[in-house]
Formats: structure tokens, C-alpha cells, sequence
């Protein structure tokens, strides 16, 4: 299906997040993180962005990764997601850009992200942080609803299924895979589907 980046595109997106019930995660002693799902214009499209992470970074370096990382202290999720925009990739929107949120996401490595939608309309400016991003990449929204992604993997480690996500010739795994997927699910697709219970890769517990 082709997405036209439009404000009835906007409108839709928005209108279900509304309409979605969020579930927010309350674990103790866990660190708080937030990233943006970016969704911007391409090719006479709709996209969303995808970075790759700077290679020299001590934490999952050269992985693709959603734009985001820790909340500051007194920090709202929203106000995090729109700060690492800016500081990662030189992307501006104020908060009348974010559409919504989704379940916030435990990490096996001790953070809870929460998802923030943001329409990114201007993106001339854009350019990767090179000590953080190595390059910025756009998708278009159908990948997501690609019908061979995506794909749910046993590991003798957990009883939980592992998501990969197919994007292009490449994939992802949780948690952006997670997040991405209940995108679709909900800001595309209408679903509430839930997510918190996709597991990770073994080599992303750390």
C-alpha cells in the first residue's frame, strides 16, 4: 500500500494514537529512555527514519537504531524524543509535530523506551551527528506492511518470541523492530496490538 504524505495521512495517524490505549511500564530501578518515530516525506511518499549508529560508539555501534536515548533529569519523554532529534540527526519540531505515543518498551539492559510519533515535515536541514550517527535512512511505510515481515524466531534462552523486522535487504530485532511493528499495527493499521512480550536478540541483553 502507498502512503501519500498528506495531512489525511497525519490526521489518520494521529486519530489512532488518540484512540489507543498506551500502556506505560512502572518497573522499578529502570532507566528511562525515549526515541522518535520520525515519519517524513520521500519520493512522493511517506516515510519514516531509521539511522545507523556512529561505528566507534561503546553501546550497539553500527546497528540501525530510531533516533532517541536517555531522558534528562526533569526530562518528559516527548521532550527527549524531540531533543535527540535535533542533536542526532539537526531535525527541529516543536511538540504540536507529536501525534502521539505508544507502550513503553523494557529492555533486557535496564531501560523502558518510550515510542513518541512525530510528524517531520521540514527535513532539509537534516544531517547525521557524526559522533553519535554514522548515516540517516528513509523507508517508506510500506516496508512495514511488507507480507513477509515480519518474522518471529524461537531462542532456547526464552520463552518469548523474537521479532525481526525486514527493511530493504536488511533487518532489525527488538526493541526497534517492537516499536516499529506496533506502528503499524496501530498508527496504520487500526490493531491494538501489544508488544512489551517481543523479545530480543541474546546479544542485545547486555
Amino acid at each position: 500500500m502507498t502512503h501519500i504524505f498528506d495531512e489525511a495521512l497525519r490526521e489518520k495517524i494521529a486519530s489512532r494514537l488518540s484512540d489507543f490505549e498506551r500502556k506505560a511500564h512502572e518497573g522499578s530501578g529502570l532507566k528511562r529512555a525515549a526515541v522518535a518515530i520520525a515519519i517524513a516525506p520521500h519520493d512522493e511518499g511517506a516515510s519514516f527514519l531509521l539511522t545507523r549508529r556512529a561505528p566507534r560508539l561503546n553501546a550497539h555501534a553500527g546497528q540501525w537504531a530510531l533516533p532517541g536515548g536517555r531522558l534528562d533529569a526533569g526530562e518528559t519523554a516527548t521532550e527527549a524524543a524531540i531533543r535527540e532529534l535535533k542533536e542526532e540527526i539537526s531535525l527541529s519540531v516543536g511538540k504540536e509535530a507529536v501525534l502521539g505515543a505508544l507502550d513503553d518498551y523494557p529492555t533486557r539492559s535496564g531501560y523502558v523506551i518510550t515510542p513518541v510519533v512525530v510528524w517531520a515535515k521540514n527535513t532539509g536541514a537534516m544531517k547525521p551527528n557524526p559522533g553519535e550517527v554514522e548515516s540517516i535512512h528513509r523507508f517508506h511505510l510500506s516496508e512495514l506492511e511488507r507480507p513477509d515481515s515480519p518474522v518471529f524466531l524461537t531462542i532456547p534462552e526464552s520463552e518469548r518470541p523474537v521479532i525481526r523486522l525486514l527493511l530493504g535487504e536488511s533487518h532489525v530485532h527488538a526493541p526497534t523492530a517492537a516499536m516499529l511493528y506496533q506502528f503499524r499495527e496501530v498508527a496504520l493499521g487500526g490493531r491494538a496490538t501489544r508488544v512489551a512480550h517481543l523479545e530480543q536478540p541474546v546479544w542485545a541483553w547486555k
